[in-house]
């Protein structure tokens, strides 16, 4: 796992950080970087977890079917999308990759309610587990590779923060 603040390429060097013209000649990078989010200087996770939030409130009105649905086509996507952008770029998961925090951020999202607390919670909820990765989350970062694994465990911090909103809210909390 690398946790240095740069990259790392196949020879060990600082991967490349792709420009909006690569972005914009191929969409699978384009996608996997968040249409751009993932070209912050700092903090890329956050800002492409910021994206999950107006599709969040775009889709707070479809059945819950739908939207779970919507969800595993976008983390399916992902899957390929991510792949594609660290083979392209050469590093198990360079930090502009960012669809999978969008995707992440969108599972932990589904049990919010509509209100700046609920959103706020569940976005900083996510943002905490999927940095700090506690178990099974470390597990699943460390060990899956791949478009899965970049995928994976965001997902996971993602069900997580489902979890705690969903018992918080059983529980009366003021969601």
């Amino acid at each position: 796992m690398n946790t240095s603040a740069e990259p790392t390429g196949a020879t060990g060097g600082a991967a490349p950080r792709p420009s909006f013209g690569m972005l914009v000649r191929d969409p699978r990078l384009a996608l996997a970087f968040g249409f751009g989010a993932g070209l912050a200087p700092r903090a890329p996770g956050t800002v492409g977890s910021l994206l999950a939030v107006p599709l969040h409130l775009l889709t707070m009105a479809w059945p819950m079917p739908q939207r779970v649905l919507a969800i595993a086509l976008a983390f399916a996507v992902g899957v390929a999308v991510c792949g594609h952008a660290a083979r392209a770029l050469r590093t198990p998961d360079h930090p502009g990759i960012v669809w999978d925090e969008v995707v992440g951020c969108l599972v932990a999202l589904l049990v919010t309610p509509l209100s700046w607390v609920g959103l706020a919670a569940g976005f900083g909820l996510f943002r905490l587990l999927d940095i700090w990765k506690p178990w099974p989350i470390r597990v699943a970062d460390r060990r899956v590779h791949g478009g899965f694994g970049i995928m994976l465990d965001d997902l996971l911090a993602g069900a997580g923060t489902a979890a705690i909103l969903w018992l918080a809210r059983q529980s009366g909390a003021p969601l």
